[in-house]
């Protein structure tokens, strides 16, 4: 073999060594460099149901409007709720005029018991002057003296009794006005609550709600998109968690071209074992695979977008789709997580 033969062999080796080098290198990135076109964009979505039921006579929103928060959402037909604010006060009365009388009765009951103090005690005195006297005193006398103390003694416990009662009467005339104060509060609420209100600033989405349709309390009428709280989900396979920690940074691509950057903000601890059923004698009900690939299960990781990289006239929508790619990875964070995860597994 030639020497220029040799050099183009050696040459070729060379090219083709370094070709297979890079293409391994690239294949390691592709598959272990923590970046995923499986993005989602996620919102809090807020489920507006009302706290009472009723008619809806007016609906003062949009669809797709954006309200501020505390803006007025629909109202209820508050006739019904105003007639029983009525009621509730009328019974509030009633309950105050009860409470006025107990405390009378409570009152006079205990100048009753003094007035059978004084009797019982002057009776009694007479009853023992005459025991003591150094005159002669018929039995009947004595007898008819006794008889009176008794009689007065026994008017005190009845005045007392009655004193107990009329104490017991205060006592329930007081719940009772407690009780009427509650429900004319709870009345009152009720009538606010006729007029449903934005929770905070968001855009009405998909509305269906009109007004003459019937409101149930505690079923969603209108969905409110908070405008405030938009992040976004990547899905990342198993095998780039360990590149990922809470805290790195990410950038975020839209299929507009638009780019946003982010912060990890969690990370999954747990996904749907589709195989994790039980059988019926109490056993793991295992269903055997035969596939020759394995592939890797995608893990939810929150990224949190930076409210400064949003654009001013962007439109962003729950559902839309990104590539998300995170930065500053490599083998010392490799490790840091890992110590972190054998960390917290000990």
């Amino acid at each position: 073999m030639s020497i220029a033969s040799a050099t183009r062999l050696a040459l070729t080796l060379i090219v083709v060594a370094i070709a297979a080098t890079l293409a391994y290198l690239l294949w390691q990135r592709y598959m272990n460099s923590p970046w995923t076109r499986d993005g989602r964009v996620h919102v809090k979505v807020l489920k507006i149901a009302p706290d009472v039921s009723g008619r809806i006579v007016a609906v003062d929103v949009k669809d797709d409007e954006f309200v501020h928060q505390g803006a007025v959402l629909f109202r209820i037909d508050p006739a019904r709720f105003a007639i029983a604010v009525q009621q509730a006060r009328a019974n509030l009365d009633a309950a105050q005029a009860a409470l006025q009388a107990a405390v009378a009765n409570v009152e006079q009951s205990t100048a009753a018991i003094a007035q059978a103090q004084a009797g019982y005690a002057m009776r009694k005195r007479d009853a023992e002057r005459l025991e003591h006297s150094q005159n002669a005193v018929s039995r009947q006398k004595l007898a008819d003296a006794r008889y009176r103390a008794q009689a007065a003694h026994a008017a005190l416990r009845v005045a007392q009794a009655h004193q107990a009662q009329a104490q017991a009467a205060h006592a329930q005339a007081q719940a009772a006005l407690d009780r009427a104060q509650a429900a004319l509060s709870l009345a009152k609420l009720n009538l606010r609550r006729t007029t449903v209100r934005a929770p905070a600033d968001g855009y009405v989405t998909h509305l269906r709600t009109y007004a003459g349709d019937y409101a149930h309390a505690g079923v969603v009428s209108i969905a409110l998109i908070d405008s405030h709280d938009f992040w976004v989900t990547g899905y990342f396979e198993e095998t780039k968690i360990g590149h990922i920690r809470i805290g790195q940074r990410a950038e975020i691509h839209l299929l507009d071209g638009t780019r946003l950057q982010g912060t990890v903000a969690g990370i999954a601890r747990g996904i749907a074992n589709s195989g994790g059923t039980t059988g019926g004698d109490g056993l793991a009900n295992v269903t055997p695979t035969f596939t020759w690939v394995r592939l890797a299960q995608r893990i939810p990781v929150r990224i949190q977008i930076d409210a400064a990289s949003l654009p001013r006239n962007i439109v962003l929508a729950a559902g839309m789709t990104a590539t998300i790619v995170i930065k500053e990875h490599g083998a010392r964070r490799r490790t840091h997580r890992t110590s972190e995860i054998a960390g917290s597994t000990t």
